[in-house]
C-alpha cells in the first residue's frame, strides 16, 4: 500500500509575516491546496497524512474538503522542532499500520505547490523494487568548494543534482532508517533522502521538474505568481 505525508507544520520565518508560507494564498488558493489537488489526481499516492500544528488543522480540514481529498484523508501528525523530526514523527504513525511492512511512503513539502501528478507517478513507479526514488535537477553552474572566504576546489557538475520532493521511500527501511538517527544526529538533517543516503538504501533518481519550486522567500513567491500566470 502506498501512503503520502505532506509537511505543512513549518513556520516559514524566511519568508516574513505571520502566516506560514504554506498557508498563503495566491490565486484565490493556500499553497498546502494546489498539492492536496495534485495528490488527489494521482491514485497512486494513495491514504494521505499530514503534519500540521494544531492552530491550523481547522484550515487544512477546510482545504481537504475544497480538494475533494476527504475519503483519502488518515489524519494529522505533530511537527518537530525540526523537518526530519516531522518526518519521523509521520513514519511513526505509519508504521502502527498492519501492512507497513510492505507499504512505499511519499514525502511532500506543502511549499512545493506546482507538483503534478505526472511527477507523483513517476517516483512511485521508479521506485517499485527499489528502496525508493527522489527527483533530481542537473546542477548547470559552476560550483567550488569554499575554505576561509577562498576558492578551494572546483566540484564535477556530473556528479552533482539538486534534489526536489516529492520522495518516495520503502517504509520499513526508511523508518530504521530516521530511527538510527534518534535523538540527536535526525536534528540537523536538512533532506528527507538524507537518512537513507546514510543508511546505505538503493534511491534511484529520475528527472525532476523545472516548475516544482519549492516556495521560500518572497521572491520565489513572486516566481509562482509569474508562472501561475497571475500577478507579480
Amino acid at each position: 500500500m502506498n501512503r503520502t505525508v505532506i509537511l505543512a507544520g513549518g513556520a516559514g520565518t524566511r519568508m516574513g509575516g505571520c502566516v506560514p508560507k504554506q498557508f498563503i494564498n495566491v490565486n484565490g488558493k493556500p499553497l498546502l491546496q494546489y498539492s492536496l489537488e495534485a495528490v488527489r489526481d494521482c491514485e497512486c499516492a494513495g491514504e494521505v497524512w499530514i503534519v500540521a500544528g494544531e492552530p491550523w488543522r481547522g484550515a487544512v480540514e477546510r482545504m481537504i474538503k475544497e480538494a475533494g481529498i476527504s475519503s483519502r484523508f488518515r489524519g494529522f501528525c505533530d511537527p518537530g522542532p525540526e523537518r526530519q523530526v516531522s518526518v519521523m514523527n509521520a513514519l511513526t504513525e505509519l508504521m502502527k499500520e498492519e501492512t507497513a511492512e510492505n507499504s512505499y511512503v511519499m514525502v511532500h513539502d506543502g511549499a512545493r505547490p506546482l507538483v503534478s501528478g505526472e511527477l507523483i507517478r513517476r517516483c512511485f513507479e521508479a521506485a517499485a523494487g527499489r528502496d525508493g526514488a527522489v527527483p533530481v535537477l542537473p546542477v548547470r553552474d559552476t560550483v567550488y568548494r569554499m575554505e576561509d572566504g577562498r576558492l578551494s576546489g572546483l566540484l564535477k557538475r556530473d556528479q552533482l543534482a539538486a534534489g526536489q520532493a516529492p520522495e518516495v521511500f520503502r517504509l520499513k527501511p526508511y523508518y530504521d532508517a530516521n530511527l538510527a538517527l534518534m535523538p540527536d544526529q535526525i536534528m540537523r538533517i536538512r533532506g528527507s533522502a538524507e537518512p537513507a543516503v546514510l543508511a546505505g538504501m538503493d534511491i534511484v533518481v529520475i528527472p525532476a521538474d523545472e516548475r516544482n519550486i519549492k516556495i521560500t522567500t518572497q521572491e520565489d513567491l513572486a516566481y509562482l505568481r509569474y508562472l501561475l500566470g497571475g500577478n507579480v
